[in-house]
């Protein structure tokens, strides 16, 4: 009797990835990362932090982490890829840990890491997927740039999100990267934030002018999920090396991350339906 090929895996695995890009650096996108990591940990999500700036490393700098393994121990064969897992809670002032979340360092200071070649990158890759199996959610911030060390590090199925500001170059680099990701895989899962927005006409006057772009010229539009205003208390919070959501719970960036939050948990928890329905 022929026996029927096993189904298809279904794709909730590689959709836990979050990809958090730029083109341009400089908009904030490692600092998103992380506020990202918190709110949903927040919300009693499993959340892996990926530094994947292979490059300029920073994630354990901003967030005052110092990690026994990172990603060049992995790299040298030391430990494996999930022996280098950190675990990240710090007090609040109450001293309850209001949230917590792994992290996966990169070699900070380090060059290493930005000299791996392709199949070595891909190998990466398979070990997030692989993670994956253990979390609800896997935020990768990839470095600034379209090079393509980062392009490689895209999963296919992820959902990648763009962080764009109102600069020029932050648009005109946001929108390459589009380009290139829709080159390498069509159809894919692409979201925009703004960051430091003025206000919510000045984020959706940003957010037109990149979407009519790619509707233009890559025949497709990439979803709008929110935007973070302008606020003094990221920077306080970056110096002090403590995530904004620890150390202004009330921020208005703050306040505005969560709202992200919740549009991708939602969005995650309607992928997990259809799955089990499928």
């Amino acid at each position: 009797m022929m026996t029927q090929p096993p189904p298809a895996p279904a794709k909730t695995k590689r959709n836990r990835l979050i990809q958090i890009a730029s083109g341009k650096g400089g908009v904030g996108k490692t600092w998103l990362s992380i506020t990202l990591a918190d709110a949903l940990a927040s919300r009693q999500r499993k959340v892996l932090l990926f530094d994947g700036d292979l490059g300029l490393a920073n994630v354990d700098v901003q967030l005052g982490l110092s990690p026994r393994h990172d990603l060049g121990s992995v790299i040298a064969g030391r430990v494996k890829l999930s022996q280098a897992i950190a675990s990240y809670a710090p007090e609040t002032v109450s001293g309850s840990l209001a949230g917590r979340f792994d992290v996966l360092a990169g070699k900070s200071g380090s060059g290493v890491l930005s000299a791996l070649t392709r199949p070595e990158i891909l190998g990466l890759q398979r070990g997030l997927l692989a993670l994956s199996d253990s979390y609800d959610h896997v935020i990768v911030d990839l470095a600034a740039g379209l090079d393509q060390g980062v392009m490689t590090l895209c999963a296919p199925g992820s959902t990648t999100i763009v962080v764009v500001n109102d600069e020029p170059t932050s648009l005109t680099d946001a929108y390459a990267f589009i380009k290139l990701l829709t080159q390498q895989e069509p159809g894919a899962d692409i979201c925009v934030v703004i960051n430091m927005a003025s206000d919510k006409d000045q984020a959706r006057r940003t957010f037109s002018a990149l979407a009519n772009a790619c509707r233009n010229f890559l025949s497709m539009e990439p979803v709008l999920l929110g935007f973070v205003p302008r606020d003094d208390l990221v920077r306080d919070s970056i110096r002090h090396q403590t995530p904004i959501l620890f150390r202004h719970p009330q921020s208005k960036s703050g306040e505005s991350v969560k709202q992200i939050a919740g549009v991708l948990l939602k969005k995650s928890q309607e992928i997990e339906g259809l799955a089990a329905i499928s």
